[in-house]
């Protein structure tokens, strides 16, 4: 199936890349920097040790070396690094298991051109998702994705509406223009890890600087330029993502294009109206166990439970039911946003 991009698309698809290769330009000259200072360092505290061999000039030696060779480790650290996505709480499922459900995605993949899932899971929420485990190699090579349903979702939208969500999240996947998210992905994962996840870093910070007063000032100089590094990417980061939230908004436009057009616009836009009603149902359900907790109180099955809440909220709000599910106005839509 093939849905035209348009033309805001293509204008922030171009702003995002250009941002991307910005990253990349930067991320080089820093990386050929830090490349520059291990050299340096090196042959600074060679020439020192040579001039005047002894342990304290061998100590400084060895310090300027592992300087320069702790900025290259923090630049590079990352690059490489795989981020995989907690299933913990997820239930993965199997065609054999729920042959009606496969037999929809099935159809769905079909109408909109991509891959089938790797894997498919369960959750118990009122959402939907496709998600991968990323790395580097996930920018250039052809990477599977998993497929998220929340039982909550299921039971609260008709078939037709779940085809509707379904080829919306499989939309952002379909077309070669959307491999412009993958790579902003990683590159966001790149800095986020440089600037907040450093906890292996000040370990071994901590653990060089107890050794000896002469360690101290040589991680005293790696902190001080990592912290310069840090700086630079701070604003890049928010200048990828500046232009990025710009693209996500016209990639949810067209998947939500590409949803109407496999599901119909009236499925895709029913479901959506419901989602955050349906939302409201379910926290409330979840919220009175929580209540009866200490009476060892609890529910065999909360779906039918969420599914006679969502009923009953209908009939005190007077909303329309149709086909068993209430139908929510644009108007009322504000009032369950706020109560997520």
């Amino acid at each position: 199936m093939k849905v035209q991009v348009s033309t805001n698309f293509r204008k922030h698809a171009r702003k995002t890349i250009l941002s991307i290769v910005v990253f990349a330009i930067t991320y080089v000259i820093l990386l050929l920097f830090a490349i520059g200072i291990t050299v340096g360092f090196t042959i600074l505290g060679i020439m020192i040790f040579t001039a005047k061999p002894m342990f304290y000039t061998a100590i400084l030696c060895l310090g300027l070396l592992a300087t320069g060779l702790t900025i290259l480790f923090f630049l590079l650290k990352f690059v490489f690094a795989s981020t995989k996505v907690d299933t913990g709480h997820l239930t993965q499922i199997y065609e054999r298991d729920e042959p009606q459900l496969f037999a929809l995605i099935h159809e769905v993949v079909k109408e909109v051109d991509t891959s089938f899932p790797k894997k498919v899971f369960l959750s118990h929420e009122v959402n939907a998702s496709v998600f991968y485990d990323s790395s580097f190699w996930s920018m250039f090579l052809p990477i599977k994705k998993n497929l998220q349903i929340g039982v909550g979702l299921v039971n609260a939208v008709t078939q037709q509406e779940l085809k509707a969500i379904l080829a919306h999240e499989f939309g952002h996947f379909s077309q070669k223009s959307m491999k412009v998210g993958s790579y902003v992905y990683h590159v966001n994962q790149i800095i986020y890890n440089m600037l907040y996840k450093n906890e292996s870093l000040d370990n071994m910070f901590d653990k060089w600087s107890n050794i000896s007063g002469y360690t101290a000032i040589f991680i005293g100089i790696s902190v001080f330029i990592i912290q310069q590094i840090q700086h630079i990417l701070k604003h890049l980061y928010e200048y990828v993502n500046l232009n990025y939230l710009a693209l996500s908004r016209e990639m949810e436009f067209h998947a939500d294009e590409i949803a109407a057009h496999v599901a119909g616009s009236q499925a895709l836009a029913d479901s959506l109206l419901r989602l955050s009603f349906a939302n409201h149902a379910l926290n409330n359900v979840l919220t009175f166990y929580d209540s009866k907790f200490s009476e060892n109180i609890r529910s065999r099955n909360i779906y039918p439970e969420h599914r006679y809440v969502m009923l009953l909220f209908a009939e005190r709000n007077r909303y329309q039911v149709r086909n068993g599910f209430p139908q929510i106005e644009l108007a009322t839509l504000k009032k369950y946003d706020k109560s997520k």
